[in-house]
């Protein structure tokens, strides 16, 4: 495993994290058992980075990573998320809101102090509010959390909260169908020491090159119910690619992925090359999905001419749909 240091937060973190999405809600239905297998195989597998919400089955993952936790005290980051189990209006975004928030998840958790906490991709209002960002401080400041980010939708909502001076970390969906990020995003959280958390690596399973044309989704799959952006923002499923373009641009990537490597791991390994990357989190429903994942921190960095490719089938058939949304 490959661990790279979390900016400002001084922590080193592996390269491949865990998100636990899946563990909560809205993948279909995991058992406690299926849950606590899946964690097990990713710490054994290396990972020190587990990223987590609130909302995730209300409250139910980051309950099953506390459990979960107290059987294995490793010395493992665990980040979760705050805001979208009320309505999104800068009104809910109070200090008030934040301590009993916090103090939710540090029960659900079973933790004092929260390793890291983020704002659940908020409405842009409250990127460019002090008065919000004095709470977060405050939060700190009492011991409540260690360290706080945002999670963001647009590149320049990610930009405005990297420009604040205590702001550790910037949440953002990168992947081979979302190059956006590339331009500016990276290079300034660099620059700022700000760490960058990338999620939905695999366009929400398209990237793992396993669906076809036939594939369904069970009801209560937001690949099923959120295609459109019915429930959320349309970008965290397939990235905001509508899925017949998605497989089409799969096929041509199918072409680059070298021996011994699967789809899913050349478009890990995509990510955990591009500069200024800190740790990505895809998800995983069981304990080999997760050791593959993780697996791809070992394989060598991809060649410039798979860089290449991938820049060419973004800009053929992705960028024209997604780059100027978000």
């Amino acid at each position: 495993m490959e661990y790279r240091e979390f900016g400002r937060i001084g922590r080193d973190v592996s390269v491949v994290g865990l998100g636990a999405w899946q563990l909560g809600a809205d993948w279909g239905e995991v058992s406690a058992d299926d849950a606590y297998a899946t964690l097990d195989a990713a710490v054994d597998a290396g990972t020190t980075f587990i990223d987590t919400a609130d909302v995730y089955g209300d409250g139910r993952s980051e309950q099953l990573i506390g459990q979960f936790l107290r059987r294995r005290p490793e010395p493992i980051m665990v980040a979760t998320k705050m805001g979208r189990r009320v309505p999104q209006e800068r009104a809910n975004y109070t200090a008030a809101n934040f301590k009993a928030w916090t103090d939710r998840s540090r029960a659900n958790l079973g933790v004092d102090r929260l390793d890291l906490v983020q704002l659940h991709c908020p409405p842009t209002p409250v990127f460019e509010d002090d008065e919000i960002f004095d709470a977060l401080d405050a939060l700190v400041e009492n011991g409540a959390i260690a360290a706080y980010g945002v999670s963001v939708e647009t590149v320049d909502q990610a930009l405005t909260a990297i420009a604040r001076p205590h702001v550790a970390s910037v949440q953002i969906i990168l992947n081979a169908f979302r190059l956006k990020p590339l331009d500016q995003v990276l290079p300034a959280a660099k620059a700022a020491g700000v760490g960058i958390i990338a999620r939905v690596p695999l366009a929400s399973g398209l990237l793992s090159g396993r669906y076809t044309a036939a594939t369904t989704f069970a009801a209560d799959d937001h690949r099923n119910y959120n295609r459109h952006g019915e429930s959320f923002d349309v970008g965290e499923t397939f990235s905001g690619v509508d899925y017949e373009t998605g497989l089409r641009a799969v096929e041509r990537l199918k072409q680059l992925v070298p021996a011994g490597m699967t789809m899913a791991q050349f478009a890990l390994r995509w990510v955990i090359d591009q500069p200024g990357m800190t740790v990505v989190i895809p998800g995983a429903r069981g304990p080999d999905q997760a050791r593959g994942n993780l697996a791809t921190a070992a394989l060598p960095p991809l060649t410039a001419e798979a860089l290449a490719g991938v820049r060419e089938t973004y800009d053929e058939l992705i960028r024209p749909a997604v780059h100027d949304r978000w």
